[in-house]
């Protein structure tokens, strides 16, 4: 049985996914090249590694049983490049950092560029994902480094505090809301709303707050960036929901208003979250170092 690191960085990836296809674009491998690949280490064990539906694969039992190793010879793998590029003129790895939306959008590009400067030779997979889901994959050994809201219980993982902010419902100037100062999430939710793909964490976590209330998010346009999800509130195509932040910022350039949400929800707390400082990669703990140094 002779599975390689390619091999076992495909397989982690497609279980990860939920999917072949998706699982051989993360490892930068075609389709037909990547199926190949998952067909010849079954052949080689003798026995299914994942179960194929139409919603997309999970692993068998043996096929967990491998993804635990694969985990573990690849954080190997990742750690013995960090010792031998001392050797080669400086260290090289890859970190990878799972987010929700509101760090992703608003923080993390100001601290990760400044730390990506500085290390040349690091790399950074940044992956969005809901602050719930987040706590459950850094705990697997799936990501690194997460960065969630302060709400979900983070279990045994080590936390330290990142950045705050809120969420506002952003409003055109002239809406019949921009006089109020303040509002509840349920009550807006008869209105049109802008927002970002139904993919996309936080798109996810509004529809069920609004589906904890017996109500639905009347979703008319789905865009890819806060500052468009503006954009389009200021034309008056309907409301959206935004950090404070985003909304303080396109307040400056557009024609729109920022009505605080009561909700307890909407205060946001973000928090780093790792499953042991100590076992992280040198450049991993340096990026978590440096993301707690410019907290304020």
């Amino acid at each position: 049985m002779r599975f390689d690191l390619t091999d076992l960085s495909l397989f982690r990836h497609v279980v990860e996914a939920g999917s072949i296809t998706h699982g051989a674009e993360r490892a930068h491998l075609a389709l037909a090249a990547a199926s190949t690949r998952i067909r010849n280490m079954e052949e080689q064990l003798g026995a299914p590694l994942l179960v194929r539906a139409r919603q997309g694969v999970t692993p068998t039992q043996a096929g967990r049983t491998l993804l635990q190793h694969a985990r573990a010879m690849l954080g190997q793998a990742e750690r013995l490049k960090e010792d031998l590029g001392a050797y080669a003129g400086g260290v090289a790895g890859q970190v990878r950092v799972l987010s929700n939306t509101n760090a992703l959008t608003e923080f993390l590009p100001e601290a990760l560029s400044a730390f990506l400067a500085a290390h040349p030779n690091v790399n950074v997979d940044l992956e969005e994902r809901l602050s719930d889901e987040i706590v459950g994959l850094i705990a697997e050994g799936v990501g690194d480094i997460g960065i969630v809201a302060a709400t979900v219980d983070p279990g045994r993982l080590t936390t330290y505090p990142f950045r705050s902010d809120r969420f506002v419902l952003v409003v055109a100037r002239n809406h019949p809301l921009a006089r109020r100062t303040s509002i509840a999430f349920a009550d807006v939710l008869d209105r049109d709303f802008v927002g970002l793909d139904r993919s996309s964490a936080l798109q996810r976590f509004l529809a069920s707050k609004a589906s904890s209330v017996g109500r639905t998010l009347r979703l008319r346009v789905q865009l890819r960036s806060f500052d468009a999800v503006c954009r389009m509130v200021e034309c008056n195509v309907g409301v959206g929901v935004v950090p404070a932040t985003t909304a303080r910022r396109a307040a400056k350039s557009m024609a729109i208003k920022a009505v605080d949400l009561t909700d307890a929800w909407a205060l946001r707390d973000l928090t780093i979250c790792v499953r042991d400082f100590a076992a992280l990669p040198s450049y991993a703990r340096q990026l978590v170092e440096h993301m707690r140094a410019g907290v304020h």
